[in-house]
C-alpha cells in the first residue's frame, strides 16, 4: 500500500473498525511450572477453553462492526515471500543465540524447510530441542551440560495480549521495546508485519518508536485520549526515558498531538500497566481501581517555547483536574471499580475489572465475572458487553490487553 495509511486511532472510544488479535495456541501448552516466572505467567491455563473464550471475544468484536486480523495469519502471509522468510529466520536465529551453537546448521535447515504456516507457528510457539534431528556427533557439549532448558526458540505465551508490542497513535505506529526479554520477539514480528503485510503497510506511515531502542515502553501504558492528547503510564514496564523520547517524537513531528499526559503508577507487578488500573469508557468517563489515586503522580509534557525540540514538563494537580484540562472539559467522571467497595474492588481487580475495551463511545467489553464493577458501570450510563474469561484471565489481562486497535472511527 502506498499513500494513505490504513491506521487511524484518534481516541480510546471511537467505534472500533479494525483490530489485531492473536488466538492462543500451542505456545500456551509449553508452559510448565518451573518456567512460569520466566515466561511471565502465574498459572497454567487450559488451552481448549481459552480458545473458546477468545473466539467468543472475537465474535463480539465482529458483531459490533470490527474487522479482526490475526497475528499468526498475517505472519504466515508475509513468510510466503522467500526474502522476508530468510531475513526473519536470520534475525530470530541471532536473537535466540542459535548462531553460536554447534547445532546451528541443523536448526537452520529445519527452519528453512518448513512451510509458511509451520514456520509462523514456530515463530510464536517456539522450537523445542526434540524437534531437531541431527547426528549425535554434531551435538555440542553445551547441549548436554550447560542447562536443561528445552527450547532453542522460546515460546511466546503472552502474545495473546496484543496490546503491548505496539500502539497506533493517529496515523502512525509505535513498535515498542519490551521490558522483558521473554516478549522481545513479539515486537520483532510486529515490525515485520507492519513493514511487509500488504493490507497494513504504507510507505507514509510514521513510526513513533522502534523496538531496537533500549528504553522500554509497552502498549498497556499508552492511551490515546484525543487527536491532541496521549496518556502514557510510567510503570514497572514503561520507563520515564522512553516516555520522553516518544513524546518528543509525537509533539515535534508533523502530527496533531500537542500534549503527552504522564501518569506515574506504583512500580509493582500487580499494577503492571496503566490499563490494569485505569481505562477510558466514554468521552468524559473513566474507570479506576479505587485507592490508587493517592499513589498517582501526573505530569504534562508539551512543546517548549524556548528550547528547540525540547519539552516543557509541568506537574499536574491531580488526575481528574489534569484530564479535564487536557480534554478541555468542565469535568470528567471517574468510576471506581468494584462499586467502590475495597474488598470487592481488590478481588475483581485480580480479574482485570478495570481493563475495559471501548468498542464505541460509552460501550465497553469486560469479563462477565466482574459483576460488581460491571453493574457500577451500567449505573453510570455505560453499556457493558460481557465475555467469558475464566481461562483468558489466567495470564493477568483483560479485553483491552488482548486487543491492538488498528482503526477507530473519529469522534466529534
Amino acid at each position: 500500500m502506498s499513500g494513505k495509511s490504513f491506521y487511524n486511532i484518534n481516541s480510546e472510544v471511537g467505534n472500533l473498525e479494525a483490530v489485531l488479535l492473536h488466538r492462543p495456541g500451542k505456545e500456551l501448552e509449553r508452559l510448565t511450572p518451573q518456567y512460569l516466572e520466566e515466561l511471565l505467567f502465574d498459572d497454567i491455563p487450559w488451552l481448549g477453553r481459552m480458545q473458546e473464550e477468545h473466539d467468543m471475544f472475537a465474535d463480539v468484536l465482529r458483531k459490533n462492526g470490527c474487522k479482526v486480523y490475526y497475528y499468526e495469519k498475517l505472519l504466515e502471509e508475509i513468510l510466503q515471500d522467500d526474502v522476508i522468510r530468510n531475513k526473519l529466520i536470520q534475525e530470530v536465529s541471532l536473537f535466540s543465540g542459535i548462531n553460536r551453537l554447534k547445532e546451528k546448521d541443523a536448526i537452520l535447515d529445519h527452519l528453512f524447510s518448513r512451510t509458511s504456516a509451520d514456520l509462523a507457528e514456530i515463530m510464536i510457539a517456539g522450537l523445542h530441542k526434540n524437534e531437531i534431528s541431527y547426528r549425535e556427533d554434531s551435538r555440542s557439549l553445551s547441549y548436554y551440560i550447560s542447562d536443561d532448558y528445552p527450547f532453542y526458540i522460546n515460546p511466546l505465551p503472552n502474545l495473546y495480549f496484543t496490546r503491548d508490542p505496539g500502539a497506533i497513535i493517529g496515523k502512525g505506529i509505535s513498535i515498542n521495546s519490551m521490558k522483558t526479554s521473554a516478549r522481545n520477539r513479539e515486537t520483532m514480528i510486529l515490525s515485520y508485519i507492519n513493514s511487509y503485510q500488504k493490507d497494513l503497510h504504507c510507505d507514509e506511515t510514521p513510526e513513533w518508536y522502534d523496538y531496537h531502542q533500549q528504553d522500554s515502553i509497552e502498549g498497556g501504558d499508552i492511551l490515546v485520549l484525543s487527536r491532541k492528547v496521549v496518556v502514557i503510564g510510567c510503570s514497572a514496564r514503561t520507563s520515564a526515558e522512553a516516555i520522553e523520547k516518544i513524546a518528543e517524537t509525537l509533539i515535534n513531528s508533523n502530527n496533531t498531538i500537542e500534549e503527552v499526559l504522564v501518569i506515574q503508577i506504583p512500580f509493582k507487578r500487580a499494577y503492571m500497566h496503566l490499563d490494569t488500573v485505569f481505562t477510558m469508557l466514554d468521552r468524559d468517563k473513566f474507570t479506576i481501581f479505587p485507592g490508587i489515586e493517592r499513589d498517582l503522580k501526573v505530569f504534562s509534557l508539551k512543546k517548549s517555547e524556548g528550547k528547540s525540540g525540547g519539552l516543557k514538563i509541568s506537574p499536574g494537580k491531580d488526575l481528574s483536574t489534569s484530564l479535564s484540562a487536557s480534554l478541555k472539559l468542565d469535568s470528567v467522571m471517574i468510576i471506581p471499580s468494584g462499586g467502590g467497595d475495597k474488598i470487592t474492588a481488590a478481588r475483581e481487580q485480580w480479574n482485570d475489572s478495570t481493563n475495559t475495551l471501548a468498542i464505541a463511545p460509552g460501550t465497553v467489553v469486560t469479563y462477565r465475572r466482574n459483576s460488581a464493577s460491571n453493574e457500577s458501570l451500567r449505573k453510570h450510563g455505560v453499556k457493558v458487553v460481557e465475555i467469558e474469561g475464566s481461562e483468558l484471565v489466567r495470564g493477568r489481562g483483560g479485553p483491552r490487553c488482548m486487543s491492538m486497535p488498528l482503526r477507530r472511527k473519529d469522534i466529534d
